[in-house]
C-alpha cells in the first residue's frame, strides 16, 4: 500500500488525498468519520481532503437528510481520467520545451556527463528517433543489443554506418571488428560512441560497466570520433584476411604506441 500512495503522489496527489482515495476504493458509501478511520487522516483534515477530491471528480458526495457518504469514483474511470490528464500534460509541455528550444539563437557547443543506465539507454534511443541524415556508431555487444529495434527502425529510413565488437546478426551496412588479444581481454572496457547527422553524439563506457556517457554538439570531438571510427573501420577492412604475422605486428605497435 506505501508503494501505490507513493506513485499516487508521483502523479499529483498529496499523501491524505492519495490516502482518502484508496480507503474509499476498498469500502466506500461511507461518511468522513470512517474515510479517517480507513486511512489514518485526522479527523480535522479528512472532510476538506475528501471536498478537495469532491471538486477532482474521483470521489462522489451523497448528501441525504441522517447523512454524507462518499464513495470513489471507479477506478477504471479514474484511471482512464488520470491517462486522458497525462497525454494532455505531456502534450501540452512537450508543444512549450520544443517551441523554447527553437526560439535559442545561437548554439552553444559543449560537452556534458550523463550518469545512470536508463538515462544513457534513452538518450541514445533519443538521439536515433529525430535522426535525418546519416548514424555512426562504435558498440560493443551489450550495448548494441539494448539499442538493437531502434537501430533496425531507424536503417530503414537513413543510412546506418560504423563498427561493432562481438555482436551477431548486425546491420549489413556495419562492419564487424576484428577479435584481437586486446579486445579478448576481460579487462577491455566496453565503449560506444553514437553520433546522429554529424551534429549530436553520445560516447563513453557500456551502461554495463559503468554508468558515465558524454553528451556532446561540440564539432571538433565530433570530427574526431567520428574519424576514430572511420579509421577502425579501415583498418579492420585492410586486415580482414587472417594474417598472424600482421596481427602480431599491430600488437606490438599499439604497445609501444600506448607505452603498455
Amino acid at each position: 500500500m506505501e508503494e501505490l500512495i507513493t506513485q499516487l503522489k508521483d502523479m499529483g496527489f498529496t499523501e491524505y488525498e492519495a490516502k482518502a482515495y484508496t480507503a474509499l476504493v476498498q469500502q466506500s458509501h461511507v461518511s468522513a468519520y470512517q474515510v479517517s478511520k480507513n486511512s489514518g487522516i485526522p479527523r480535522a483534515r479528512v472532510y476538506d481532503i475528501l471536498n478537495i477530491l469532491v471538486e477532482k471528480g474521483i470521489v462522489l458526495k451523497e448528501e441525504t437528510a441522517e447523512q454524507t457518504t462518499y464513495s470513489a469514483m471507479p477506478v477504471s474511470v479514474f484511471l482512464q481520467q488520470m491517462e486522458q490528464r497525462w497525454q494532455s500534460n505531456f502534450s501540452s509541455i512537450s508543444m512549450k520545451l520544443e517551441k523554447l528550444e527553437e526560439n535559442v539563437q545561437e548554439v552553444e557547443h559543449k560537452v556534458v556527463m550523463l550518469k545512470g543506465k536508463e538515462s544513457i539507454l534513452n538518450y541514445c534511443q533519443s538521439l536515433l528517433r529525430k535522426a535525418k541524415k546519416k548514424v555512426i556508431l562504435s558498440m560493443w555487444e551489450d550495448m548494441y543489443d539494448a539499442l538493437r529495434q531502434d537501430l533496425q527502425e531507424v536503417s530503414q529510413r537513413i543510412p546506418v554506418h560504423g563498427i561493432t565488437l562481438y555482436v551477431d546478426e548486425h546491420l549489413a551496412t556495419i562492419d564487424r571488428h576484428r577479435a584481437t588479444h586486446y579486445t579478448k581481454k576481460t579487462s577491455t572496457p566496453h565503449w560506444f560512441i553514437l553520433s546522429v547527422d554529424g551534429q549530436e553524439m553520445i560516447y563513453g563506457h557500456s551502461p554495463s560497466a559503468q554508468e558515465t556517457a558524454f553528451i556532446t554538439n561540440d564539432p571538433v570531438h565530433i570530427y574526431l570520433l567520428e574519424d576514430y571510427i572511420w579509421h577502425d573501420v579501415l583498418i579492420n577492412r585492410l586486415v580482414k584476411r587472417d594474417d598472424q604475422e600482421l596481427e602480431d605486428w599491430i600488437a606490438k605497435e599499439r604497445k609501444g604506441f600506448f607505452l603498455e
